[in-house]
């Protein structure tokens, strides 16, 4: 897979470093390629701001905890809308369970995934996942979304097999995955439930969350575009 990775003058990415790597796994924020349950009501190209909005904030709060490294593993072509401090690696190809496992697979060592889907995130959800003693007799950290999934997965030794063949996208998908983690023999720490921007009920929900963020901030300018 391609590497890149942009460096500047905030300080933040490179002092607040950690026994961890941060993935973020995405697909770049393009109009019909992302966010396409929110449309209706949006526009595909309101979709794509949306997407773009819950991308940012979530990378914003990846260079605020501490990390080894901090990767955007993602799917398209990296855009003005990438931070400082964020290394980029290519998705590979497959079904997302096989992408999911080939973004651990390029990791040595405890590796932290979360996706685009939960903006609301704040270093306070990770701190227990990211503490110095994050790892001591723990062996993988499962993030549950609320609409059955997984917003956050983490492994002390990221083995991809551990993914491969977890049916996605469907409501019993965090129920399998972390099965899947303790009859490895795992043993698994909770992060606290958030909710997933799937939906325009969620998008607001996510938003109340997180009222100071980017992505509360474009919810509502499209909102109020609409009912003006």
């Amino acid at each position: 897979m391609s590497a890149t990775a942009r460096t500047g003058d905030t300080p933040s990415p490179f002092t607040l470093f950690g026994p961890t790597a941060l993935l973020v796994i995405a697909k770049e924020p393009l109009p019909g390629l992302v966010k396409t349950r929110l449309t209706p009501p949006f526009t595909p190209a309101e979709a794509a701001q949306l997407a773009e909005a819950a991308l940012c904030d979530t990378l914003r709060t990846l260079l605020a905890l501490p990390a080894r490294r901090r990767v955007l593993v993602l799917d398209g072509r990296p855009g003005p809308w990438l931070p400082d401090g964020i290394e980029v690696v290519a998705q590979s190809s497959g079904r997302l369970d096989e992408r999911l496992a080939a973004a651990f697979a390029g990791c040595t060592g405890p590796a932290l995934l979360i996706g685009m889907d939960t903006p609301q995130i704040t270093p306070a959800h990770l701190a227990p996942a990211l503490a110095p003693d994050a790892w001591d007799g723990c062996d993988a950290w499962f993030g549950p979304a609320d609409d059955g999934g997984f917003w956050a997965l983490g492994l002390a030794v990221p083995d991809p097999g551990l993914l491969r063949g977890v049916p996605m996208s469907v409501p019993q998908t965090g129920a399998v995955q972390r099965r899947r983690l303790v009859e490895a023999g795992l043993t698994v720490r909770d992060l606290p439930p958030l909710r997933d921007v799937d939906s325009a009920a969620d998008a607001a929900h996510v938003a109340a969350a997180a009222p100071g963020g980017r992505f509360a901030t474009t919810l509502a300018r499209l909102t109020g575009a609409v009912t003006r």
